[in-house]
């Protein structure tokens, strides 16, 4: 490795937060996160309260609603209008379901429509004003108010803001078409619902609480909750406990049900957001560590007026919080009311997670949903977590495995011997070990009074962190702190990979992560830092993640050469090479990716030291061919795509090829971005083992490039070839297995570097490769591997995603002549 340069701090942009959705890989971008305009005006009715569980699985209602309120002062005709709802993760293929509106709303009253109904529950909704068949989730979507039937076309939050014809919308749970943000995900039992006074903001997460789901009709007809009404003030202990309403299995065996005088001291207030409440825990218990001693008790919006230490006695609703479809759930008290009996008690002994605390064993190996199984906390780690959900843990000295991200989160683990990677992380390496020490960390504490740590990979909390367990959907169950660790640094700094001798030929490639045309110049010029002060200029790059020159506002641009001649400059600007580019750009919507962003790959080349070697007529819908050529084997279109017809390929990236001539050399090249990972089933999910399911896809578009490179080796055994990309999944994995199977191509990161090296992506606190350079037997002894260490460990990175370098040594051709 060079020298370690003074270290370099990479400019803050957008893409700070998408580590933290991803998502899903998955997934998204955070641009979706960002608050919008209010689309509702003060003359037009809302979307007062949205329900998406009825009839399932301990549901009360039979049926699915939506109830429209009206805050003006005058009646509204609803002739003409429509309810329309899109799923959370709609593509540009999705149907919108749409029910046409009719009659009229009345000041200050609502307007019910009815959706479809489950197999279940056990009541009807009052008679609604209007009926429909939509089928929405009990738990994330979205439902818009349109002044019109025609479906809607936007598929974003940004795109539907722009619709004139939409009225109001609601995202709730991980929705992607939303105001301002979405509102939290309900369950079976829970709805959405804006106040008595329909107060509308413009953000959906400020104006809607989750709680019992209370249709009303435009008669002012209502039902009467399971509850049955509010609690009463609790002034003496009843007959359960915590412990009881906690059980021994994941949910909880008195859901639905009222309880009343649960004992306990308060550990820890959420006073920020609308998932606002307070946490508190029995200072006896029960000595059954199936059974967790503590509770959350869920106010909305409302900051509740405890504090840490007071001893109370609480009732409330029990209910089972899912906050997505496949996530835990967490057990709750809604519709809450406490007494204080004392204040300023000693808290309970937080539960050291030591080295030995959580189990090796991530989860029963069940091949379904565990949420009924009774807990085993000392075999399996995610039994645990459930069996100390809510209750008070604590980490000490608590090396960093993930940076911080965009919404103030960051990985440690508590076994600091465990896979650890050479900066400090821990390395992925096995489905049957996902590195259970894993613990995820968040804050209850005013940012304003301690700042969350801005902290990269090797840095430690150094002292006790602690607070309550908790659950999100992005990455399961965390520590709310309410005691944070001393930030020290470790060690980490950027450090170049070598320099490109003159006899060697270097192929990178770049996740740069949805960067498109319109995006600010800070965006590309940090991206650009990157190349010029730590790529080494490579010869040749494959991108991945290009849109096009308008981002991801779906205005029907499809071409990317803004986007591409304005990272070229930034590029040259900072002092890299002038590099030329070749792309070819997809169908309107027909990649995948950020919809409107139209997603692709692209090359770019240094022309003072390699030639693209074009063949004219590569498209959108040609497929690349190998082919006789005068000089031997040729490319049928250069660039070109492989199979772009194929089925395979729906919905997703297609691979990009190009031939290249450098020192006398032909090189061909395929850059791909396989299918992401975001559909598949949480490591943290009800079902375990997790479904991969988008791997099928990747299997078959794994397939495709393997028959490519078959059939350009079966032409020219010696050709060079090389395969990279984003490929989404890892090195152990069935689609590295089919690329390399049989030898024909070989992967230098497993070969050249040692296993603590083996990574360019860190998801959930695991290091991981996703993005792997492959090459062919002729190539496989004369290249050099390096990763370029820049993004993935960093809080301030400019991709999730790290580079890489691939350096060919002309010198030990293994055929003579142009190869």
């Amino acid at each position: 490795m060079s020298p370690t340069p003074s270290r370099t701090t990479f400019p803050a942009c957008r893409r700070t937060l998408a580590s933290a959705a991803a998502l899903a890989a998955a997934a998204l971008g955070a641009s979706l996160l960002a608050p919008l305009p209010a689309l509702a005006s003060a003359d037009t009715p809302v979307i007062s309260e949205v329900y998406g569980g009825g009839g399932n699985s301990g549901a009360q209602l039979r049926h699915d609603f939506v109830e429209l309120g009206n805050p003006t002062a005058a009646d509204v005709d609803l002739t003409g209008w429509s309810v329309q709802y899109l799923p959370a993760r709609p593509g540009p293929n999705t149907r919108v379901q749409v029910t046409p509106l009719s009659g009229s709303v009345a000041t200050g009253e609502h307007h019910l429509v009815r959706q479809a109904a489950g197999t279940g529950g056990t009541t009807d909704l009052p008679t609604p004003d209007d009926t429909g068949n939509t089928n929405m989730s009990a738990s994330a979507g979205a439902v818009l108010l349109v002044e019109g039937t025609a479906p809607v076309e936007c598929r974003t939050a940004a795109t539907c803001a722009e619709d004139g014809s939409i009225v109001d919308v609601v995202g709730y749970g991980d929705a992607v078409v939303h105001a301002g943000s979405p509102a939290r995900g309900t369950g079976n039992t829970t709805s959405v619902s804006r106040d008595g006074a329909f107060t509308h903001s413009g953000n959906n997460s400020a104006d809607f609480t989750v709680g019992e789901p209370t249709p009303t009709n435009g008669a002012g007809e209502t039902v009467e909750g399971p509850g049955g009404g509010e609690p009463e003030e609790p002034v003496e202990p009843g007959e359960l406990r915590i412990h009881d309403v906690q059980g021994t299995t994941r949910t909880s065996p008195y859901a639905g049900d009222q309880v009343i005088g649960l004992p306990g001291v308060v550990t820890a207030v959420n006073a920020f957001g609308s998932g606002r409440g307070f946490w508190f825990q029995d200072t006896e218990g029960d000595g059954d560590p199936r059974t967790s001693e503590a509770l959350f008790v869920f106010t909305g919006s409302t900051t509740p007026d405890v504090a840490v230490g007071d001893e109370v006695l609480a009732a409330g609703q029990v209910s089972e919080y899912r906050p997505q479809t496949g996530a835990q759930t967490i057990t709750q008290l809604e519709k809450a009311r406490w007494t204080t009996l004392s204040r300023g008690n000693d808290l309970p002994e937080a539960v050291l997670l030591d080295a030995d605390a959580i189990p090796q064993d991530h989860a029963p190996d069940h091949g379904g949903d565990v949420t009924e199984l009774e807990l085993e906390p000392d075999k399996y780690a995610l039994d645990f977590w459930a069996a100390h959900e809510h209750m008070t843990v604590r980490v000490e000295d608590a090396p960093v495995i993930a940076a911080t991200d965009g919404y103030d989160a960051l990985w440690v683990t508590t076994r600091p011997d465990e896979n650890r990677t050479r900066n400090g992380g821990v390395h992925y390496g096995s489905y049957d070990d996902p590195n259970t020490g894993r613990v995820k960390i968040e804050s209850l504490l005013d940012r304003d009074v301690r700042p969350f740590p801005e902290a990269n990979v090797g840095d430690t909390l150094a002292g006790v962190t602690e607070g309550p367990v908790y659950y999100s959907r992005f990455g399961g169950y965390l520590v709310r702190a309410t005691t944070l660790g001393e930030h020290v640094p470790g060690d980490l700094e950027r450090v170049p990979v070598r320099d490109t001798a003159r006899h060697e030929i270097s192929v990178a490639t770049y996740n740069v992560e949805n960067l498109g045309g319109a995006d600010d110049q800070a965006d590309f010029d940090a991206l650009a830092e990157g190349f010029a002060a730590y790529l080494g200029a490579p010869d040749i790059v494959g991108l991945e993640e290009i849109q096009d020159n308008s981002s991801e506002t779906d205005d029907g641009v499809v071409a990317a050469d803004v986007t591409l001649d304005r990272l070229v400059d930034a590029i040259a600007a900072a002092g890299g090479p002038t590099y030329e580019w070749r792309e070819i750009s997809p169908e309107d919507k027909k990649d995948g990716g950020v919809p409107g962003g139209n997603i692709r790959n692209a090359f770019l080349f240094n022309p003072t030291r390699v030639q693209f070697v074009d063949a004219e007529g590569g498209d959108a819908t040609t497929p690349v061919e190998v082919v006789e050529g005068e000089r031997g084997v040729e490319l049928s279109v250069s660039p070109g795509r492989i199979a772009p017809r194929d089925e395979a390929w729906n919905s997703s990236r297609k691979p990009l090829v190009g031939h290249f001539r450098a020192l006398n050399r032909d090189v061909y090249v395929v850059t791909n971005h396989f299918n992401a990972k975001g559909g598949d089933e949480s490591l943290h999910g009800v079902n375990q083992p997790p479904s991969r399911v988008t791997e099928t896809q990747r299997h078959k578009q794994a397939t495709l490039v393997r028959e490519f490179a078959d059939d350009l080796l079966a032409a020219d055994p010696e050709a060079n070839l090389v395969v990279m990309g984003d490929l989404n999944d890892f090195q152990f994995s069935t689609t590295l297995d089919i690329l390399t199977g049989d030898g024909a191509l070989t992967n230098p990161m497993v070969d050249l570097l040692d296993e603590d090296e083996g990574y360019n992506y860190v998801f959930d606190g695991n290091s991981q490769a996703l993005d792997h350079i492959l090459v062919n037997g002729a190539l496989a002894g004369r290249v050099d591997y390096e990763v370029a260490r820049i993004n993935s460990e960093f809080h301030d990175q400019v991709s999730d995603h790290d580079p890489q370098v691939l350096r060919i040594d002309t010198r030990r051709s293994t055929s003579p002549g142009r190869h």
